[in-house]
């Protein structure tokens, strides 16, 4: 695992743009989208992250059952007005994308290690699963890329397309400055599309509830009897409709499912820690402080948003909205490379199988403004 200089293409700003990267370059002009290095694996390690991102899904099953069956749901700050949908789809597995993506750190020998898991609504996905093969293609076209994403995630489309008598799939995400989440739905769009499934764009805003017919419907007053959201299921259930979101889990498919507050909350962490302590892929995770150098995250924060590092060299922290919920306390990993070019691996999962990787780089902690660099397999 190393990183390489690479000379970007003359026109990459143009060629990510048409590829629906419209958030290339960050608010002061420098690269999101980063070609001016990549990172090189051997197969072998690719191998050892594959393997890893088998073993941790292995763990997040076993973990959510363990919830499930010992009731534990309060634990993880979930609303007990969830509780009952939460174990009922558990149970009942409805269909799902179980699209996720297993944020590792790693510096290409030994385990990885688990940082966090973003299992409800994960981005940088147009960038993992297109915008890398592409300029892999175009510079490197003997090399290799970990990067089945593409392809596994039509497949998936095609697996649990809405069953007959549902008129399309309706896909929201919610309107924001950066353009990135209305991106990433509508690459989900395009994945749904190219699986023969019929499909319809809106924001979150704009859904609206029948109170007569008692389900949610579009802007022209049609039932949406099938919804694929990119937003936290958290922020659903307590948003204003959040009680008829879940009245709507009998009549409604919900892509992802309600259980996904399960595997989203890094509470989950923690009692992945005390189910298999010591595992190799894991890092120390408790509710409360450890001793040693550390990492204090909100349990429901998003985009490394308030992230203190404790007790080390050059101690860190990032702003944010987050940490009323409650705090997990993880033993620091330090990642590999200098300043702002410290990589954390992104390992994509579709319905538990791995699919690839994607990269972002940053210092200490990674932001929402960490660059995404490409990678390669190498001999």
């Amino acid at each position: 695992m190393r990183r390489i200089a690479c000379t970007p293409r003359p026109d990459w700003q143009a060629r990510v743009s048409q590829l629906g990267l419209v958030w290339h370059s960050r608010p002061d002009g420098s690269p999101y989208w980063d070609e001016r290095a990549a990172w090189a694996f051997t197969p072998r390690q690719v191998e050892t992250l594959e393997a890893a991102t088998v073993e941790l899904y292995r763990l997040y099953l076993a973990a959510g059952q363990h919830v499930i069956d010992h009731d534990r749901l309060g634990e993880l700050g979930i609303p007990a007005s969830c509780h009952q949908a939460i174990r009922d789809a558990w149970d009942a597995e409805p269909r799902a994308l179980n699209l996720g993506r297993f944020d590792l750190g790693w510096n290409g020998e030994g385990p990885p290690k688990l940082f966090e898991y973003n299992a409800d609504t994960p981005t940088s996905l147009l960038e993992a699963a297109v915008v890398q093969w592409d300029w892999k293609a175009a510079l490197f076209p003997a090399a290799d890329q970990f990067n089945s994403l593409h392809d596994a995630l039509v497949a998936r489309w095609r697996e649990i397309a809405p069953p007959p008598g549902t008129s399309r799939l309706y896909l929201a995400a919610m309107a924001e400055a950066s353009g990135e989440d209305a991106v990433t739905i509508a690459y989900h769009a395009d994945c749904a599309a190219e699986a023969g499934i019929e499909t319809s764009l809106i924001a979150i805003d704009d859904i609206g509830w029948d109170p007569a017919l008692r389900h949610f419907v579009d802007l022209d007053g049609r039932a949406m009897r099938a919804i694929c959201k990119l937003y936290p299921w958290e922020w659903l259930v307590q948003d204003d409709f959040g009680a008829q979101v879940i009245e709507s889990l009998s009549s409604t498919l919900w892509m992802e499912p309600i259980w996904k507050m399960l595997w989203s909350n890094k509470a989950m962490l923690a009692i992945l820690w005390e189910l298999f302590p010591g595992h190799p892929n894991l890092l120390e995770t408790r509710r409360t402080p450890l001793a040693g150098p550390q990492v204090a995250k909100p349990i429901l924060g998003r985009e490394g948003a308030n992230v203190r590092i404790i007790g080390a060299e050059g101690d860190a922290q990032s702003d944010g909205p987050y940490g009323g919920e409650g705090l997990v306390y993880q033993a620091l990993y330090p990642l590999p490379g200098v300043g702002d070019q410290r990589p954390v691996i992104g390992s994509w999962t579709v319905d538990g199988a791995p699919a690839g990787i994607g990269i972002r780089e940053d210092g200490p902690i990674t932001g929402n403004l960490a660059r995404f660099v490409p990678h390669l397999i190498v001999e």
